[in-house]
């Protein structure tokens, strides 16, 4: 049975968020919700999202998929969109009023401890939210509980162990060397891709399916510097740690950069693991 830490035990999301916070984070997740719409669509194929149900987007950021599952729950369904961070949540309210997204509400809390009421939700969804925090199962757990007797759970989630570059330049090498060190450094899991099926049948979930994909970015995608840029939203921890300096960060940073310009250089980021699992309808979870 999944029991939450005490407030005085568990730190406040806004801390334990790997990528840390301010405008060019923000900025990389609005890149992020078009960068990944293809996947996320496939996604919510797979667990069939319809007219007239409930969903809600857990970490959504500042759009995340709102528009996508308002969409899908149209006409008469709704969506809400949960984040910890203040600012991205006035920026989702923002970008669901642009896009006129009446159907959609935005709601502040911890994906860990929402508040919301259990079984509320056809699809309970969350995309790359479980790779940067220290206790995915927890995240899991709530949207186990979220998800109405029969609903689904989705995830979408990287696996960056191991990023192709190539030909291989040592500027690229030690910059993962460095995102891998600071970025995990309260517990967060690069390899979280691979194991969300296992994460699934232990919280409980059935008919689990996974589907795993690559993605090679060529120039002009702006997928293709995925890797520079998570870590300049690291920047600062990087330094604070000791592990380098703010000059030699930039040189870094000057030398992928080249070296991703240059069409010949092939680059593979990471994989994406797309994830879903039905909550028994009984409600009785089967471990």
């Amino acid at each position: 049975m999944h029991r939450p830490m005490s407030a005085a035990a568990t730190p406040p999301a806004t801390d334990v968020y790997a990528l840390g916070r301010d405008r060019g984070e923000s900025a990389r997740l609005q890149r992020q919700a078009e960068e990944l719409r293809p996947d996320s669509a496939a996604l919510l194929d797979w667990v069939g999202l319809g007219p007239g149900q409930e969903a809600i987007d857990l970490g959504c950021g500042p759009r995340g998929i709102l528009d996508l599952l308002a969409e899908r729950v149209a006409p008469g369904g709704h969506v809400t969109g949960l984040d910890t961070d203040p600012s991205h949540v006035t920026m989702a309210r923002e970008f669901a009023a642009q896009r006129g997204l009446a159907s959609v509400r935005i709601v502040a809390a911890d994906a860990r401890r929402t508040g919301l009421r259990a079984g509320s939700f056809d699809v309970v969804h969350a995309r790359t939210l479980l790779v940067n925090v220290p206790e995915p199962t927890e995240v899991l757990a709530e949207m186990v509980r979220l998800a109405k007797p029969g609903g689904w759970v989705a995830s979408l989630e990287p696996d960056v162990e191991s990023p192709v570059c190539y030909p291989a330049h040592p500027a690229y090498t030690r910059m993962w060397e460095l995102f891998h060190v600071a970025f995990s450094r309260h517990g967060a899991d690069l390899i979280i891709g691979r194991r969300l099926a296992e994460l699934y049948r232990q919280a409980g979930l059935q008919e689990i399916g996974v589907e795993a994909r690559a993605r090679v970015c060529h120039p002009g995608d702006s997928r293709r510097t995925i890797g520079p840029d998570l870590v300049r939203s690291i920047h600062p921890v990087i330094v604070r740690l000791g592990l380098a300096d703010q000059a030699e960060l930039d040189a870094l940073d000057r030398a992928v950069r080249i070296h991703l310009d240059d069409p010949r250089t092939l680059v593979m980021p990471h994989l994406s693991f797309l994830a879903w699992g039905r909550k028994p309808a009984t409600g009785m979870l089967c471990r």
